[in-house]
């Protein structure tokens, strides 16, 4: 097969041509050593970075190469030593700030984590003592979800953040809180008042409680479940409710716990009720349930990215969701949500980290490339860097296993906030 990467001389350099530059990563103040050059401003800055000639991938182009086979020879090792103008050396400095900055929101990004864990546990010490200290219990609930709520209510922008495989152990815990900062998040969008978020939020702390009763050779079984045991499971939900009631939890709490998994068309369970016979609380925490479990199932090798589970929700499962609630999620999460693996218009491979819900289309992604360790991998927040848009989603089954390693798709796919307001 014929090589398509040539060297073509830097004078016969134009807009269109797909470009490999041979500099380490900080010897030039462009995000990635290759991409395509898309303006007159990338043109000169290449021009002026001291090379004789460029790397050029002429099957990715947009421009020929005028008689290629005399004007660009096939490409040879050839040692390069830059000369770097004072206007280049200062485009550098502000790449070395953008990686200062990244370390700032991997800090940030490692804080949000511990505080998940933290309230993971709380969640967990719950449970356990509902039984036998339900008052103490509700008031632990409370007071983990008023801390989260004040965070939201306090921030004029919430980032959402995926968080690391570190904080996997309990899945039902995890399940629990994940889906109650989704629900905060969801009712914070909808502008609901205060009382009912909190509500909302020790509801979904909660909605699972039920689930104590199931055999855990039942509840986490990886094989399809029986038809007899599936009917168990669904039992959780009024085994949830007794529970609640028994604990001296608020009566709409109760309810939402009782409606988790009823849907607006009539096909959720256990009542089979629908519409406006679904209080708002139920409907929100239906919607975001749902979602997790698409995301996170007890085994994870039927796990949907979250692309894939909003796609599904939105344009095949409609009729069971509110709308306005589902739009609402969708902005908040993005049309892909951290988690996801993207392909970007530049050819580099991505995964999204954090969305601001203002710029739902420009997230924040971490990117693969061999010649930047993992630990230092460059972050891109496609809000500042508009040269670059994400083309497509990707399953991280179809990653290459280098590009797999460095990327790291989380197993379980966890969301938090960060409680600082702007991301970068």
């Amino acid at each position: 097969m014929t090589s398509t990467l040539v060297f073509v001389p830097i004078t016969d350099l134009a807009i269109g041509h797909f470009v490999q530059l041979d500099l380490g990563w900080l010897e030039h103040p462009f995000p990635f050593n290759t991409f395509k050059i898309l303006s007159q401003e990338q043109l000169d800055i290449i021009r002026g970075l001291g090379l004789s000639k460029v790397r050029v991938d002429l099957k990715k182009s947009t421009v020929v190469v005028p008689d290629a086979r005399q004007s660009a020879s096939p490409v040879e090792e050839t040692p390069v030593v830059p000369v770097i103008s004072p206007a280049q050396a200062a485009a550098i400095e502000l790449k070395r700030q953008r990686i200062a900055q990244n370390q700032v929101l991997r800090t940030r990004i490692n804080a949000t984590e511990k505080q998940f864990v933290q309230a993971a546990k709380t969640c967990r010490e719950l449970t356990r003592t509902i039984f036998s200290n339900p008052a103490g219990s509700i008031a632990q609930a409370s007071n983990l979800i008023g801390g989260i709520t004040d965070s939201l209510l306090n921030d004029s922008e919430a980032i959402v953040h995926l968080l690391g495989d570190k904080i996997a152990g309990e899945e039902i815990y995890l399940h629990s809180l994940n889906v109650a900062m989704l629900a905060l998040l969801l009712g914070r969008e909808l502008k609901l008042e205060r009382r009912l978020l909190d509500t909302i939020g020790v509801a979904t702390l909660l909605h699972d409680i039920g689930k104590v009763e199931i055999p855990d050779r039942v509840l986490l079984k990886r094989d399809p479940w029986t038809a007899s045991e599936r009917d168990l499971v669904k039992e959780h939900v009024a085994f949830g409710f007794n529970i609640a009631k028994k604990a001296g939890l608020e009566p709409l709490a109760i309810r939402i716990i009782a409606e988790h998994h009823e849907y607006l068309d009539g096909s959720g369970y256990p009542r089979g009720i629908k519409n406006d016979a679904i209080s708002v609380g139920g409907r929100v925490l239906s919607l975001v349930n749902a979602y997790d479990n698409f995301c996170n199932p007890i085994n994870l090798a039927n796990a949907l990215t979250p692309n894939e589970a909003l796609s599904l929700m939105f344009a095949k499962q409609r009729s069971k969701y509110d709308m306005a609630m589902l739009g609402r999620f969708v902005h908040i999460l993005g049309v892909y949500p951290p988690g996801t693996v993207v392909l970007l218009s530049n050819d580099a491979i991505g995964m999204v980290l954090s969305v601001n819900p203002a710029h739902p289309l420009r997230p924040v992604v971490i990117v693969y490339d061999a010649n930047i360790p993992k630990s230092e991998a460059m972050i891109l927040n496609l809000e500042q860097d508009c040269d670059v848009n994400i083309a497509k989603a990707l399953k991280p089954s179809q990653l290459a296993r280098p590009v797999y390693e460095y990327l790291s798709p989380r197993q379980r796919v966890t969301y938090s906030f960060d409680q600082n307001g702007t991301g970068q």
